[in-house]
């Protein structure tokens, strides 16, 4: 009789060899912090503590204070968006070329260490009514009154871009240097300029990356909690969907409420993701991506 196979050699036969199994316990890690908080919020979501199952999301959007908070988000969340995006690419571009790139890439990076709160803090020191920018406006005659900055659309707008744009640098920063500078270079033996270089070689390189740059920032900026209610006005203009969601859980104690409102809170992200994916997928299907023209 011929010698059966030994565990280890039948699980190899079936692809389960052992840096396979090393997925296990991060699956487990998923499955235990991610996927399970999900689905029991899903599931609480559908459970209010009055009416049928979907009571909690017609409540939501047939009330304006709190449908209208989507609205408000995505007024913050997306501008701030673009802007870090929009601004990582010169900045990117410019660091790669020089010397010094480390020390000025862990000076741009020191936002993400401080952290949202301590940030917060900062800007109203330095922004507040009594803060150094209106102290040296005031002194010098060139306000008459302080300027409002903080506890508004503008102090949560501030505090994100600061926040934020480390994150999209760094991201935008792998994929420019990842970039062969032959290419740009037979460009340049070619003629083109660098605004020509820029729009016809490198950005369409860098069109991939960006998207996914843009879509985790935006993920990030819609997530605003700490910001907003620092520096912005909790029950007024700056009312985000996040800070909903924590008043239905820990001032009204309706866990179910602010599951649905989670829930809508992740609807929303995908449903920009996707799109955004999406219009990534269409650019690609044009003569420059192989398409049909």
């Amino acid at each position: 009789m011929k010698d059966r196979p030994t565990l280890r050699l039948r699980l190899a036969q079936r692809g389960l060899d052992g840096a396979t199994l090393l997925i296990l316990p991060a699956i487990a890690f998923v499955l235990a912090l991610f996927v399970y908080p999900f689905l029991y919020g899903l599931f609480l979501s559908f459970t209010p503590k009055q009416g049928g199952a979907l009571s909690n999301y017609a409540r939501f959007f047939t009330d304006p204070y709190l449908y209208d908070t989507i609205g408000t988000t995505l007024l913050i969340a997306v501008p701030v968006t673009l802007l870090n995006v929009i601004v990582s690419v010169p900045v990117a571009l410019r660091v790669r070329n020089l010397r010094r790139q480390r020390l000025l890439t862990t000076i741009l990076v020191i936002p993400i260490t401080l952290g949202t709160v301590l940030v917060a803090e900062g800007l109203l020191n330095y922004l507040g009514p009594r803060g150094w920018l209106n102290r040296v406006l005031l002194e010098f005659g060139l306000a008459e009154h302080p300027v409002r900055l903080v506890h508004n659309y503008w102090g949560v707008f501030l505090s994100l871009v600061i926040t934020g744009f480390p994150f999209t640098f760094l991201l935008t920063l792998s994929y420019v240097t990842g970039v062969d500078p032959s290419l740009e270079q037979a460009g340049a033996m070619l003629g083109a300029r660098a605004r020509q270089r820029f729009a016809r070689i490198l950005l369409p390189l860098l069109v991939p990356g960006l998207t996914i740059t843009l879509c985790l920032s935006f993920v990030q900026a819609f997530s605003v909690f700490p910001s907003a209610v620092l520096l912005g006005a909790p029950a007024g203009p700056t009312r985000v969907i996040s800070i909903a969601a924590y008043q239905a859980a820990f001032e009204q104690y309706d866990y179910s409420m602010a599951s649905a409102i989670a829930m809508i809170m992740a609807f929303v992200q995908v449903l920009i993701v996707v799109a955004l994916l999406g219009l990534k997928g269409l650019a690609y299907r044009g003569p420059a991506g192989g398409g049909k023209g």
